[in-house]
């Protein structure tokens, strides 16, 4: 942030906030589109926008009046609003004034004269980002306008905490509540999600079903809160094992899945030999009892682009099935599509 001058004594924390609601860099919405065009339309301006203050750069959430998506922090008239979150920051002609009269956005394309922004604050008073109507000519700004802004300021934050409730649910609609790792919808949606991706780039993808072995003795001997500690152990033991691009999922009961693009640096059976040999070792539950668990693999690689999800999905089934019933633990199936591996 060197060269910036506008630097909120919250700004550690304020960004944190900023960065939690994850809008940066997220797709238009008709919510926030509203707010800008009610504003561009209510004050008669040519620009009006929804910025967030990141580190480096002002970001918008919507825009009306501008061409680019994002301006360097260091020129941005709404990185000085939020040095005062509870107050308006009106330049009725940015060229009579002495902070701005050099910035290039007045001396240069757009020619900007009048700036009135408004901070978007979240309860705690950080300032996350400022709703703004912009003129290339002068102006001016009664009180009640004043009040109108700073009105949809108010909306647009409102805006912000229902789109982060709305992600907070889907996101626990996805997540399995006993380890915290994605559930099967979240499993299911991915390999569709794919699927689509691999039709359109041609990428491959393996999708791996593991199911534990002896986990039932496990219950029967320890109780089902043992059993539960066994779960969340592998989930956590095989979350150190895929990357952020991965999703590993809990299917129910002991199942969990896999699914990882064909771009490891290692092909899929070796990532199976470190998923059998983390969840295989002794886990020392909080009652001092240790016990182990064995584990069984089936993948399926996605290859073909006639294959459908649900194809992969059930050849990976298959090839977990054969896995369990055979010792060793060695099966293999070509099929439509798709290769597999134990």
């Amino acid at each position: 942030m060197a060269g910036i001058c506008c630097i909120p004594d919250n700004e550690t924390p304020r960004l944190r906030v900023l960065r939690a609601y994850e809008v940066l860099d997220s797709e238009p919405e008709p919510e926030f589109d509203a707010l800008t065009r009610v504003a561009a339309h209510a004050f008669a301006v040519p620009i009006a926008v929804i910025a967030m203050v990141d580190s480096d750069r002002l970001w918008f959430k919507s825009r009306i009046g501008l061409a680019v998506p994002q301006l360097d922090r260091k020129i941005a008239f709404c990185a000085h609003t939020i040095m005062r979150p509870s107050k308006l920051l009106v330049v009725e002609d940015l060229r009579s004034d002495a902070r701005f009269a050099g910035n290039p956005l007045v001396t240069n394309t757009p020619h900007i004269r009048f700036y009135a922004g408004a901070a978007i604050v979240d309860h705690d008073r950080h300032a996350l980002g400022t709703i703004a109507v912009i003129d290339t000519r002068p102006g001016t700004f009664s009180h009640a306008q004043r009040r109108a802004l700073a009105d949809l300021s108010s909306l647009a934050m409102t805006a912000l905490q229902s789109r982060r409730r709305a992600m907070d649910l889907r996101r626990l609609a996805m997540t399995d509540y006993l380890t915290g790792i994605a559930n099967r919808a979240k499993f299911e949606a991915s390999i569709t999600a794919e699927v689509h991706t691999a039709r359109q780039s041609g990428t491959h993808f393996n999708v791996f079903l593991l199911d534990l072995d002896g986990f039932k003795n496990v219950n029967d001997t320890f109780g089902h809160a043992a059993g539960d500690e066994v779960l969340r152990t592998v989930a956590k033991r095989l979350t150190l094992l895929v990357r952020q691009s991965d999703t590993l999922a809990r299917l129910g009961g002991d199942e969990f899945g896999i699914v990882t693009r064909n771009d490891h640096d290692y092909p899929p059976e070796v990532l199976a030999d470190r998923i059998r040999s983390a969840a295989e070792q002794s886990i020392t539950l909080s009652s001092g009892n240790v016990v182990r668990v064995g584990i069984s693999v089936g993948i399926a690689s996605y290859t073909d682009p006639m294959s459908s999800a649900d194809d992969v999905l059930a050849l990976a089934d298959r090839v977990l099935y054969e896995v369990k019933r055979r010792t060793p633990r060695v099966a293999a199936r070509r099929g439509r599509g798709a290769r597999s591996w134990n």
